[in-house]
């Protein structure tokens, strides 16, 4: 089925948006419980080692104070769970900040107190926790996280390099980044006989869902996992970490009773994952008209010793430009610190700063346009797939983007543009990122005549139920105009429900792929609705359907494009660094909502400016932690950052994407975003910047 728009495409305020302004929108914390207990950790105080003795007698004589659990005490967990949540289950430590103990208490005042008066000893162990490509224990993975193989080569890319007539080699590095969302993760917990309900602030309850009941030895369906609205992600929140376990862990030995559990800003710095800091070697041999003959990106990242995580940041350079020859590998170093996860643009964020950097600097050296050498090496087949694409626009991008940006202006030549004693230049990179459709999603459409979401004998509503979760996105808003198109009626007759399994399996919101595969899931049950009773239906009739398989993946490679323009001012005197302007140019398919598809598209280049100027989690690598754990010291780009920063998307018609012609928006915005501003930096000043955030020092 391919939907024919009628809403989509049309801007639609967010439905949920009235009870949010309003602080009537219930994220997880919130969820009201009778006498609630509150859970506070104790956390390692060494990198690696094992705990030898916990004195709680302090603690416990506290008024308050329900019960404190340790390794000793607390109920035991199931084998077959992730190595990273086996929480209070033996006195090995793996981590700075890993939990050790946790208290609980009915109050959450007197559960940090209590803890604060917990004394653990240790016998501490010699750990790693520094990135060093030259490590003994550097090991090459089978395969990213993505499932994707972790080295690709093709044909001899060292012989086209040694051949090339003229070769760029560079090194580039990212530093390790933490997202934090503005609300902080949280689970309110509790067990009604042998079920787990869990409130909790995740971009997927089904995983949640599926990681708590392996935790548990438990069948799925007896655990709720509830999220209706979710303060922010970023990745983050799309696996299931240790605070989430310990507090259904907590909940166990207090049966009957909720608990509830927010982390600390700086506990957010300790056990939610982070993008883990990359060391990008890239090649690139190009002939004497600009046409890459080579491209090799071989990166060194790391890890955690615990449970692997490989970022797969040089798949950005597989399928981006056309070349002869090609080698991308990744290396890992297993560190004693916290385990990697997603963060917006896993891979393609860090991977694009060194690969369009790396452009920049081949444009450089041809004496050719950096928007030109681009184009030069638009591949007509994926490169990586060997398919035709469904649809790729990544020129009309940069055409349109170097025409609004006002690009046949600038002056090609470094530190030849200064204005009231500020250097000024301007900067171009690419963007992809692919469309991604996962399977399992189940939705329901029932007709709803009568009772609450009913309008007596007139026309039928109808109630869409699915477990998609909104982290800001605007799924909310996306789904209710899909499943109204697809229903063929007004969006005011559509009663969304999300953020529930009780409402079945569903995908994560990540990798770009929500619209995609929720989107896919709820068309499909609308199709089997409309066969089955048509445009008249009765009061509970309903059908439900999976995210169907996409018939076209196998014959055509899917991604979304993109081009960011950035200007960047660097004043003369003090090297200080700013952005007045910005501009991105997508082609993402059929936007379905433009009014949020705009705040996401500024939200990921306002995220890739923040990369490229601020963000750098400073691991102190002699104990294991990291040492600007709070807004104070991790500093995140502001709107004093933000200068003009403007959007386009170009139309584009894909039938093969998915029934709604969409293609994901969330990521693609922050991709090459950095690069960009790198390169405008070195246009202004003549400073090429290999290394990011992109500070004054560089520049003095």
């Amino acid at each position: 089925m391919t939907l024919t728009p009628h809403a989509m495409g049309t801007a639609m305020p967010r439905p949920e948006g009235p009870e949010k302004v309003r602080g009537r929108a219930p994220y997880a914390f919130e969820h009201p419980a009778a006498e609630p207990l509150y859970l506070f950790p104790v956390q390692a105080a060494i990198p690696r080692g094992r705990v030898t003795a916990i004195d709680t007698s302090a603690a416990d004589a506290l008024d308050g104070v329900v019960l404190v659990l340790t390794p000793e005490t607390a109920p035991r967990l199931s084998d077959a769970i992730d190595p990273d949540h086996g929480v209070l289950q033996s006195a090995q430590v793996h981590q700075y900040g890993q939990y050790v103990a946790a208290v609980v208490a009915t109050t959450s005042e007197t559960a940090r107190e209590a803890a604060d008066l917990v004394r653990v000893t240790y016998a501490q162990e010699p750990h790693v926790a520094a990135l060093d490509e030259d490590s003994s224990e550097l090991y090459g993975p089978d395969t990213l996280v993505t499932g994707a193989p972790a080295d690709d080569t093709r044909g001899d890319p060292d012989a086209a390099l040694a051949g090339a007539a003229v070769t760029v080699r560079a090194t580039y590095r990212t530093p390790m980044e933490h997202h934090e969302p503005m609300e902080p993760h949280t689970t309110v917990a509790v067990w009604e006989g042998e079920r787990l309900v869990v409130h909790e602030a995740t971009q997927a309850v089904s995983w949640t869902r599926q990681a708590l009941a392996g935790a548990f030895g438990l069948a799925e369906d007896d655990v709720d996992v509830v999220a209706p609205h979710v303060g922010g992600g970023f990745g983050s929140k799309g696996g299931t970490h240790p605070n989430t376990v310990l507090t259904a862990l907590v909940a166990r030995a207090v049966p009957g009773r909720t608990v509830k559990y927010a982390l600390t800003r700086q506990q957010m710095f300790d056990l939610v994952g982070y993008r883990p800091a990359t060391i990008q070697h890239v090649a690139l041999g190009a002939d004497a008209d600009g046409r890459l003959t080579a491209i090799t990106h071989d990166v060194v990242e790391q890890s955690s010793r615990i449970q692997e995580f490989v970022e797969p940041t040089a798949a950005f350079s597989r399928g981006m430009y056309e070349a002869g020859a090609r080698r991308t590998t990744h290396r890992v170093a297993p560190l004693d610190i916290g385990v990697p996860t997603y963060m917006r643009a896993p891979g393609e964020a860090p991977g694009s700063f060194g690969a369009e950097c790396a452009m920049d600097e081949l444009a450089g050296a041809l004496g050719v346009d950096p928007i030109e050498l681009r184009v030069r090496n638009e591949p007509e087949v994926d490169p990586e797939q060997g398919l035709p694409y469904s649809s790729r626009n990544l020129v009309a991008c940069l055409r349109r983007g170097a025409e609004r940006f006002d690009w046949s202006r600038r002056d090609p030549t470094p530190r030849s543009r200064l204005v009231d004693g500020w250097w000024h230049g301007t900067g171009v990179a690419a963007a992809s990122f692919p469309v991604v459709r996962f399977p399992g999603s189940e939705a329901r459409v029932r007709a709803a005549r009568n009772g609450a979401l009913g309008n007596g004998a007139g026309a039928p509503r109808y109630v869409v139920e699915i477990a998609a979760s909104d982290i800001g996105q605007g799924a909310w808003a996306a789904l209710t105009a899909i499943a109204a198109d697809a229903l063929d009626v007004p969006v005011e007759r559509i009663d969304l429900a999300i953020g529930d399994t009780a409402f079945g399996s569903a995908s994560p919101a990540g990798g770009s792929s929500g619209t995609t595969s929720w989107g896919a899931a709820i068309t499909e049950a609308a199709e089997r609705f409309r066969d089955k009773y048509g445009d008249d239906p009765d009061d509970g009739d309903e059908a439900d359907a999976t995210t169907p398989d996409n018939p076209w993946a196998a014959e055509y490679a899917m991604h979304a494009y993109g081009a960011h323009f950035a200007e960047v001012a660097v004043h003369a005197d003090t090297g200080e660094i700013r952005v007045p302007r910005m501009l991105g140019v997508f082609a993402a398919g059929r936007i379905v909502n433009p009014l949020t598809a705009r705040s996401q598209f500024l939200g990921g280049m306002t995220m890739g400016l923040s990369a490229a100027l601020h963000e750098e989690s400073v691991l102190d690598d002699r104990f294991g932690h990291v040492v600007n754990r709070d807004f104070a010291g991790y500093h995140i780009a502001t709107c004093a950052d933000v200068g003009r920063m403007d959007v386009e998307w170009l139309d584009e018609d894909d039938p093969y994407v998915n029934p709604m012609g969409s293609k994901g928006i969330g990521e693609i915005g922050i991709v090459g975003a950095a690069a960009a501003i790198a390169n405008a930096a070195h246009h202004a000043t003549g400073v090429r910047v290999r290394s990011l955030p992109i500070t004054l020092d560089a520049f003095l």
